[in-house]
């Protein structure tokens, strides 16, 4: 298989591509570099294994570009990571988002290309979803703009499913951690210590909780599904069977730090950000049932993590 992967030297796209070409695969990455890395798939890049092409999912001309190098499967996971991001410059996923999705979608139908997997998020179902939220709950109500991006590519790439015949699969992911992480909460937990190894500043009160999924068995989840799911529209939550707090996250992190007498304060409110979900956990029962499950709960997730973050940015 020829794959496409949008994204693919960011975080789970270099995860993914690594299984990729593992398996055999050849890969076609479009990526901006805006906040992923070339090294983090330099090693393939130099086999020959993967194909670079350095542009933006905005432009349909990048787009189209890598949509015409003969591709079967395009794995769609560029988007905004920040999604704070989005409460000041509130264009930022309705471009790099719904934009891009639909720039995807219009080359593949001219390119011919079949097939696509969607990273979603658990932040389509709001924050009123039973917990743990099956895949069936509904209506889904995104508080934030990055979620409505994320419902609004759904929502696109079903539409297309039934207009001209793709084969889709969307995945709505918990939190996803692991080695080269550049955002998210462990990140910013061990910056904020390497420049103050005295106080660590929590945004909220600490007690949000959610699901973490290791990035290793979010990419192997992806696949699994895949080779399982053959419906032309194919809907999975891929997250873990429990959930950490933020005030354990940071426990952790001020642990593997080593920051033992670090302060851990809190600016209070049930929530870090304007937008943020205080409580999160996705049903995975669809996912078990494909014949996939985890090796790390949160809590491993989360001290792997730190551990791999810690010596990525020469502090171990």
């Amino acid at each position: 298989m020829r794959a496409l992967v949008t994204g693919g030297a960011g975080f789970i796209g270099s995860h993914l591509i690594d299984r990729l070409v593992a398996r055999g695969d050849s890969v076609v990455v479009i990526d901006n570099l805006s906040s992923g890395h070339a090294s983090f798939i330099q090693n393939h890049i130099d086999t020959g294994h993967v194909t670079l092409v350095e542009g933006d999912i905005c432009h349909p001309e990048d787009v189209n570009k890598a949509m015409a190098m003969d591709i079967d499967c395009v794995f769609h996971l560029a988007a905004n990571p920040d999604i704070r991001l989005g409460t000041r410059i509130t264009d930022t996923d309705l471009k790099q988002g719904t934009v891009a999705t639909y720039n995807i979608l219009e080359a593949m139908r001219v390119a011919g290309v079949k097939k696509i997997a969607f990273a979603s998020s658990s932040v389509v179902y709001g924050e009123d979803a039973p917990l743990p939220t099956p895949e069936d709950h509904g209506p889904c109500m995104p508080i934030s703009l990055y979620g409505a991006s994320k419902q609004a590519g759904e929502g696109l790439i079903s539409s297309w499913v039934g207009t001209f015949g793709l084969q889709a699969w969307i995945f709505r992911f918990a939190n996803i951690i692991g080695a080269r992480g550049t955002h998210g909460v462990i990140f910013d937990f061990i910056h904020k210590l390497k420049n103050d190894p005295s106080r660590l500043e929590v945004l909220g009160n600490g007690l949000q909780e959610k699901s973490y999924m290791e990035v290793g068995d979010c990419a192997d989840a992806i696949l699994h599904v895949m080779s399982q799911a053959n419906e032309p529209l194919n809907l999975y939550n891929l997250g873990s069977h429990d959930t950490a707090s933020v005030r354990r996250i940071a426990e952790i992190v001020v642990d593997v730090t080593g920051c033992h007498d670090a302060s851990i304060e809190y600016t209070g409110g049930d929530r870090g950000w304007a937008g943020d979900i205080p409580r999160a956990r996705l049903g995975i029962e669809k996912m078990l049932k494909a014949g996939f499950d985890v090796k790390m709960n949160s809590e491993e997730a989360i001290r792997y993590t730190a551990e791999c973050l810690l010596e990525e940015i020469g502090l171990e």
